[in-house]
């Protein structure tokens, strides 16, 4: 299957990555401008990187309080249609209906980022089996994997000068417990940690609510705007700007008034006018905010 054509598949999604009807898949293709021939190791690692370089993980649809919510339909109109990002259970949700029409063998699980101690499960990930070995993809996070890592314990994965790393830390019922770091400056970072308990659409919905709406979620207080550039990954907060390259000291600088409409054109964001004034507004808002900080 190759960019370009127009394929639907029917079936809803579930814990098994089934896939809801309307999943359009040429249409997918061209947005992202990836090829996949056949459902191999190679085609996978080509579409991970094409998602991730090519939607912004962004929750701006939750600042100017309009998310379309989770379902297939509503994701594909903003990614595919629109070319605009969002946050995990958007990124999830569509990177797992698109591999299971091209005939993969998937499913969706849910982590805990930074501390299991102080977080829910509200990050969203994808795992593929592939001739006996599974891969975790994690096209929707702040600061993605670009290829998908294999989930063995001790699984390192380094592309582009990007280095990550798997770690399983618990066996339980339920199975493995699996920790995603990355390597930041000379060190391991813990990203998330995933469990392998089944995932229905209602935890999505679940997670998406509780981020999107919680009082104090700080998806609800603050911009969080990330991209991967070809040379650099860029991260835009309503008060910083941070650039990474890797191999180079990280760049992290205070916004610059009137800059962020500027990095919303660079970014390619998608947003209509309309959207960019009230987003505009919205962090002005966050921005003389006493004691605000940035997520």
């Amino acid at each position: 299957m190759t960019a370009g054509g127009s394929v639907t598949a029917g079936g809803s999604v579930t814990a098994g990555g089934s896939v809801a009807p309307g999943v359009d898949v040429g249409a997918y293709l061209d947005r992202v401008g990836a090829q996949v021939d056949q459902p191999d190791l190679a085609g996978l690692q080509r579409l991970h990187e094409a998602h991730v370089r090519t939607f912004t993980f962004d929750n701006i649809d939750v600042l100017l309080e309009q998310h379309p919510g989770v379902e297939l339909a509503d994701v594909q109109a903003k990614f595919v249609g629109r070319g605009r990002g969002g946050y995990c259970f958007e990124h999830a949700t569509l990177f797992a209906a698109v591999l299971e029409a091209l005939g993969y063998d998937v499913v969706r699980l849910l982590a805990r980022v930074g501390d299991v101690t102080a977080s829910a499960r509200t990050h969203c990930v994808v795992a593929v089996r592939l001739d006996g070995t599974r891969w975790l993809s994690d096209p929707g996070f702040g600061l993605s994997l670009m290829h998908p890592i294999r989930l063995e314990d001790g699984a390192r994965e380094d592309h582009g000068g990007w280095a990550y790393r798997m770690v399983r830390v618990d066996r339980g019922p339920s199975g493995a417990t699996w920790e995603l770091q990355r390597r930041r400056d000379d060190a391991w970072e813990l990203m998330h940690t995933t469990d392998e308990l089944p995932v229905q659409q209602v935890d999505v919905r679940a997670g998406h609510h509780f981020t999107s709406t919680y009082p104090t979620s700080h998806f609800r207080h603050g911009l969080m705007l990330t991209r991967h550039l070809p040379d650099r990954h860029v991260a835009v907060t309503h008060e910083t700007v941070t650039v990474r390259r890797p191999g180079e000291p990280t760049e992290h600088r205070e916004l610059a008034d009137g800059e962020l409409e500027s990095l919303l054109g660079e970014l390619r964001v998608g947003l209509t006018g309309d959207e960019t004034e009230r987003l505009l507004a919205v962090v002005g808002r966050l921005h003389s905010r006493p004691g605000t900080q940035s997520p």
